[in-house]
């Protein structure tokens, strides 16, 4: 069978500049292609011109005969007034849908996406719910091949594990721009990197994004080795052409012609291996004191619902504080309340003197009229950064932004182009504590593996919302969770955050049951099982010892993260294997505890509270 949509030696340019050439890649039946490449390097472009919203400068994309092709923008956009009913009904009405079939198709898709309320305000919903209703929108179209460009921006966890599970299970064929590595490791049959590091513009492997990772390395070290020939080669062509051959010789004509080639394909392959990296460094403030933020019992409210209650917590220096939960459960207005932009409805907020915070704000937005130049350095044509005076266009270059940019309109740039703006203009600020709301949203990976560096080098405290659970298991020193609905609980890594959230849901829904379930009379005199003396002792003393756990874990892993046993592996070992059984016994005792808070029936309003 033919393929659905076939690519062939598309080209794009913006001005003199191009986004890419000759490209091409074929999409065919089964296919979940992941698509990454560095930002700037046109991937909205190509999903665009897959499309045809955007027409190449050359080349063609060819669609099977029928086929049916739906896209989702990165940003999902509803004119105001709209309904979630009647953004689907428009998009069955486009698709040809029978009328008689229309409503069905509606509420059938609707359903497998998530809604329940079908007259929703397209206004009142959250990013995450507006980017299931762009999904929603193309589903419903029953597409064969669907094109998401950016899917899990703004999802949620669980909305992302939904989206792997629907493309998991996917009838048509679909293209995902997706820098989320774990998404990508999940829902790809295939990867392509639009890269001018390869000679035809694209790299193309079966399988998902670690088997990439292993096909990309094996070029890289093939092309490294003919890039080393190649040079020596050149070397020796240069000495013999220095000799002065006659060119009178036909022999000696082909040989100078062969020199020249190998020359300019050197230079070519000279030009695709440089690849530079964003220069990351967040500034710490270098303060001593150990506690910069204690949180005693803080609860807030939106109307009448409780985001989250008497939440205690301490923020210390050098603590990585990875924030997640369901979309709308407060993660956002937690950073502000942090910061002191708002005050809790209840409990107390206390803060160290002449503590500095900065903040990244996921929906901060650069003035699109002003130039990279002024973006990046508002006042004049240098930086401050630490006690050194830097040009901008040195501070650019930081950012892999060139020289010729520094006059390009800020609205020109990619989101991920913009995002590296915001980071930058936030390493000029020296902090004791980083709120970062979602500061992953449209890095390339690259610029992610940097970030992620740069994070764990950091010595303040950070305090983080994110939905990359690859960036979250690297980072994060321990998980804050709020469930949505009012709970919260403190957590050593997310793979933990996600079983207490399965398990409330869980013992939610069995109570749910029991509260529908006519209970026989003699089971109701027994009461709840008590927890035995020798539990109750262990219960009362648990969270001390879970705290004394968790310094124990900290002091081994910065011995282990000690650069003066880097070299010696003997102890790199030994020192690897204290922290792992550290780690373990941090996850023996949240487990303990969570199995005796359930038998004593404390429902965990609060979850797991730090004490320090």
């Amino acid at each position: 069978m033919p393929p659905i949509l076939n690519a062939r030696g598309v080209s794009k340019a913006f001005g003199a500049a191009p986004l890419f050439q000759n490209v091409g890649f074929t999409v065919g039946e089964g296919d979940c292609i992941g698509l990454i490449g560095p930002n700037g390097s046109g991937k909205s472009t190509l999903l665009q011109i897959l499309m045809g919203r955007v027409a190449p400068d050359g080349g063609e994309v060819a669609v099977r005969r029928l086929a049916r092709l739906s896209y989702v923008a990165q940003e999902s956009q509803f004119a105001p007034g709209e309904t979630v009913r009647s953004i689907i009904e428009r998009a069955v009405a486009a698709a040809g849908v029978p009328q008689a079939e229309r409503e069905g198709r509606a509420a059938e898709t609707l359903g497998r996406v998530g809604f329940a309320d079908f007259n929703l305000d397209t206004a009142s919903l959250s990013g995450g719910w507006r980017k299931r209703l762009s999904i929603a929108e193309a589903l419903v179209q029953q597409p064969d091949v669907l094109l998401l460009d950016e899917p899990t921006n703004h999802l949620d966890l669980a909305g992302i594990e939904w989206l792997e599970a629907l493309l998991q299970s996917a009838s048509f064929a679909c293209v995902v721009v997706s820098h989320d590595r774990y998404f990508l490791e999940n829902a790809a049959t295939s990867m392509v990197e639009l890269n001018r590091l390869y000679p035809e513009g694209v790299f193309r492997v079966a399988g998902n994004y670690s088997a990439f990772l292993e096909k990309k390395e094996e070029f890289l070290e093939a092309q490294a080795k003919r890039q080393e020939a190649l040079e020596n080669r050149v070397r020796n062509e240069i000495e013999w052409l220095r000799r002065g051959p006659k060119a009178r010789a036909t022999k000696a004509k082909a040989r100078i012609d062969k020199a020249r080639e190998l020359i300019r394909e050197l230079a070519d392959m000279d030009a695709r291996a440089r690849s530079a990296s964003a220069k990351i460094d967040f500034s710490a403030s270098g303060r001593k004191t150990k506690r910069l933020i204690e949180i005693q019992q803080v609860s807030f409210r939106v109307g009448e619902r409780w985001l989250f209650e008497d939440l205690d917590f301490i923020v210390t220096a050098g603590m990585r504080v990875g924030l997640v939960g369901p979309n709308g459960s407060g993660k956002t207005t937690l950073l502000r309340l942090l910061r002191g932009d708002l005050l809790p409805s209840t409990g107390e907020i206390r803060r160290a003197g002449s503590l500095r915070i900065v903040h990244f704000d996921q929906n901060r937005e650069i003035d699109p009229t002003l130039t990279l130049a002024r973006a990046l350095a508002p006042d004049s044509d240098s930086v401050v950064y630490g006690d050194r005076v830097i040009h901008v266009a040195s501070w650019a270059s930081r950012f892999l932004f060139t020289a010729e940019q520094l006059n390009q309109s800020v609205s020109r740039l990619s989101g991920g182009e913009r995002a590296r703006i915001l980071i930058a203009n936030l390493m000029l600020e020296p902090a004791d504590v980083l709120l970062l709301d979602e500061p992953t949203n449209d890095l390339d990976i690259q610029t992610l593996e940097i970030l992620e560096e740069s994070l764990l080098e950091y010595r303040g405290a950070l305090v983080m919302v994110t939905h990359d659970r690859y960036l979250l298991d690297r980072v994060s020193t321990v998980v804050l969770g709020l469930d949505g609905m009012g709970a919260a609980g403190r957590f050593a890594d997310y793979a933990q955050w996600d079983a207490w959230q399965k398990a409330r849901k869980q013992s939610m829904a069995a109570e749910s049951r029991r509260d529908r379930t006519p209970i026989p009379r003699a089971a109701t005199s027994s009461g709840r099982k008590k927890l035995s003396y020798l539990e109750a002792r262990e219960f009362a003393t648990i969270e001390q010892r879970l705290a004394e756990a968790e310094q124990v874990l900290a002091f081994k892993r910065a011995a282990f993260q000690d650069p003066a046993i880097a070299s010696d592996a003997s102890r790199l070992v030994d020192a690897e294997a204290e922290m792992i059984a550290a780690q373990k016994a941090v996850d023996e005792l949240y487990a303990r505890w969570a199995e005796l808070e359930q038998k004593s029936g404390q429902s965990a309003r609060r979850g797991i509270p730090e004490k320090d």
